[in-house]
């Protein structure tokens, strides 16, 4: 399974940079799934829901199926699941797009704006292989430059180092 992280300090633009890259992967005919990792609890479901009160009652998993969608959400007793277990559980595509989980083992895209003052995540992490920025350029970095408001050009760098041709399994 081909799997790409995207990472960055909060208020980067990594969801931004994911939902303008995923139609660009799209039209490349690749199937593509995310990943998003909660640093806090989150949830779902809304109060007054019958799904929430299945829950609220004790069900350990809810699966709840409708025209166009379902989803599965399952209540956790211990600790949070690792990325491969979460990975397993999705279908098979052309490529997964993980948002967060940065300490995971797996190549990586940092989205990194100097403008937030915060330090850049690549030099202490080498699965880092490409920085997305808004910077004219970024002394040091010995990583690919991408342009951060240029998605095709992200999009392109994705299918070349990431899903290698002939190596997309699920097809548009």
């Amino acid at each position: 399974m081909n799997v790409l992280g995207v990472v960055g300090w909060s208020g980067a633009g990594k969801t931004t940079l994911l939902e303008r890259l995923l139609p660009e992967l799209r039209r490349a005919g690749l199937t593509v799934s995310t990943v998003k990792h909660a640093h806090a609890g989150f949830d779902m479901d809304r109060p007054g829901k019958d799904s929430y009160r299945h829950r609220a009652a004790g069900a350990r998993e809810v699966l709840v199926a409708g025209a166009g969608r379902w989803a599965l959400l399952h209540e956790l007793d211990g600790p949070e699941p690792v990325l491969p277990d979460l990975l397993a559980r999705l279908a098979p595509v052309d490529l997964v797009l993980v948002e967060g989980f940065k300490a995971h083992p797996y190549p990586k895209l940092e989205v990194y704006r100097p403008a937030l003052g915060k330090p850049p995540i690549w030099p202490e992490q080498p699965d880092v292989l490409a920085v997305a920025t808004d910077a004219p350029s970024l002394p040091g970095c010995d990583r690919v430059r991408l342009p951060l408001a240029d998605a095709a050009a992200v999009a392109a760098w994705v299918r070349r180092a990431i899903v290698p041709a002939g190596q997309a399994v699920a097809g548009g």
